[in-house]
């Protein structure tokens, strides 16, 4: 992948993090995290790839709210960065977090405890 597509993803990620953080007033979102953008080289698809802390339920609201407020946040970016069209959002939720905390469990469960 170029270093310019590289560098444009950084920047998208750091802005959509701000804009969530800061602009969407949604109390179903949650506590958001995005772990990861990736953008088509063709610019017209930006996948983003985000966790959830909580349960079944709250990422399907928080999910849910990724939803209504996407045409908002996409207005956003577009004003804040510098990109020749504005890509679709896809959002997909971002599974490895949950596989840490499971390994994590697992190992407190076989391993001692230190002392």
């Amino acid at each position: 992948m170029s270093n310019k597509i590289e560098h444009l993803q950084t920047t998208i990620q750091r802005t959509l993090s701000e804009i969530y953080r800061r602009e969407v007033k949604d109390d179903n979102l949650g506590f958001l995290t995005i772990t990861a953008v990736d953008l088509t080289k063709d610019l017209s698809y930006l996948t983003i790839y985000y966790t959830i802390l909580g349960d079944d339920t709250t990422k399907e609201e928080s999910y849910q709210a990724l939803l209504r407020s996407r045409k908002f946040v996409k207005t956003l970016m577009a004003q804040r960065v510098k990109i020749r069209k504005v890509p679709e959002f896809r959002f997909k939720y971002d599974k490895s977090l949950d596989r840490g905390n499971r390994i994590t469990e697992g190992l407190k469960e076989v391993l001692p405890e230190d002392e």
